[in-house]
């Protein structure tokens, strides 16, 4: 699939864009803070709906926005898929127009409004219709950040495939804030631990969904980042990825996980109650990266984490084009600065021959002149693009 038309109105530093794309490798070049990751951030809200970089949905209006009538950011994309074609929209709307308020800590989006076709639809319901793969400087956190952060990202992978996957994780998320409540209570002795049963089951069959999935997931992705991990590295390094159940066992059946973490949930009971939360579940399960058996995001350098993370965007980028039977978009910010000149080739040799690519530089030189040649290229300059 690709995107080959791109609006955009008082989003980020764009008073307004209207562009359109190739299904050819295309590279955005310009200086920094011009508007190049603000493209494929766009690129990225319109396929999940929400931003990898933005706290809060309020800093993807462009500021002067909140001083006009209406302060209302549109992000409109024509996407081409193998199966047939889609329009995507999303408008936001700002709480208030107040320039004062939009500074201030507090104010927010007050309406999100998403559009497939022109027909409304919930957010749930936008996942999976267009796929896109993000690589960007962020992406190091997935290494070496916090196991909540690996956690999100098999989230977010299952949802584009897999719409059951998405039910099955905002309940489980609602159920485990429910239960937390109660635990709580119990702890204060306003309420009974008998009381937890019923919020014990539900959290054991969502939850034993969702580790399933990881764990299938992560073995496909490990399949699949080995042999491109390979090639990034010239066959230097070996990269095999772990998923740790927090229930401690690895690659058994759905209904064992179930039976596991209900086990579980009756054993430390006592623990969770005087802790007031739930200790047990995949909201603690954690994903690690083994670069020839040594974790890479504790004694990794830079470039190692950096070469780990291509390669699980790339096998992603893999696992999505197999499971939706199109290739998924990817968009590379300006991740080549960090690479050494044969991890450069050998990533520019992998993509040459993938799908609709977007990539964003300062320097062009990181390019070889056949890559170039093959390219189409754009100068972004103060929110402002020019094709070359």
């Amino acid at each position: 699939m690709w995107i080959s038309k791109l609006t955009l109105s008082n989003f980020r530093n764009y008073d307004s864009l209207d562009l359109e794309l190739s299904p050819r490798p295309m590279i955005f070049h310009g200086a920094n803070a011009q508007g190049k990751s603000n493209l494929l951030e766009a690129i990225w809200v319109l396929t999940t709906t929400k931003s990898h970089r933005a706290t809060n949905e309020r800093e993807l209006l462009r500021w002067a926005a909140a001083e006009e009538p209406l302060p209302v950011a549109r992000l409109y994309g024509e996407v081409q898929r193998a199966r047939d074609n889609i329009t995507l929209e999303i408008g936001l709307k700002l709480e208030q127009g107040d320039y004062s308020t939009f500074l201030s800590e507090g104010s927010g989006v007050a309406r999100k409004r998403i559009r497939v076709n022109g027909i409304v639809r919930r957010a749930m319901d936008v996942v999976g219709q267009a796929n896109a793969v993000i690589f960007s400087a962020h992406d190091l956190d997935l290494i070496t950040g916090p196991p909540s952060l690996r956690r999100r990202h098999l989230d977010l992978i299952n949802s584009q495939v897999d719409s059951h996957y998405l039910r099955c994780l905002q309940k489980y998320h609602r159920v485990l804030l429910q239960r937390n409540r109660l635990l709580s209570l119990i702890q204060q002795h306003e309420a009974q631990p008998a009381q937890l049963e019923f919020w014990d089951k539900e959290l054991a069959e969502n939850g034993a969904y969702l580790t399933a999935q990881r764990q299938r997931l992560t073995s496909a992705i490990n399949e699949l980042s080995t042999s491109i991990h390979d090639r990034l590295s010239a066959g230097t390094e070996r990269l095999r990825l772990a998923y740790l159940p927090n229930i401690g066992s690895e690659n058994v059946a759905q209904a064992e996980v179930e039976a596991k973490i209900l086990n579980t949930l009756h054993k430390v009971q006592p623990m969770e109650i005087s802790r007031g939360m739930t200790l047990t579940g995949p909201h603690r399960d954690e994903l690690q990266f083994l670069v020839n058996d040594i974790n890479i995001g504790t004694y990794g350098s830079r470039g190692q984490q950096r070469t780990v993370a291509l390669s699980l965007k790339l096998a992603e980028a893999s696992y999505l084009r197999d499971q939706a039977d199109d290739a998924p978009i990817l968009l590379l910010d300006d991740i080549l600065s960090e690479l050494d000149q044969s991890r450069r080739r050998h990533l520019l040799e992998t993509i040459t021959s993938s799908q609709q690519v977007l990539i964003t530089t300062t320097d062009l030189d990181h390019f070889d002149p056949a890559f170039l040649a093959q390219a189409v290229q754009f100068r972004v300059k103060e929110g402002h693009v020019e094709r070359i």
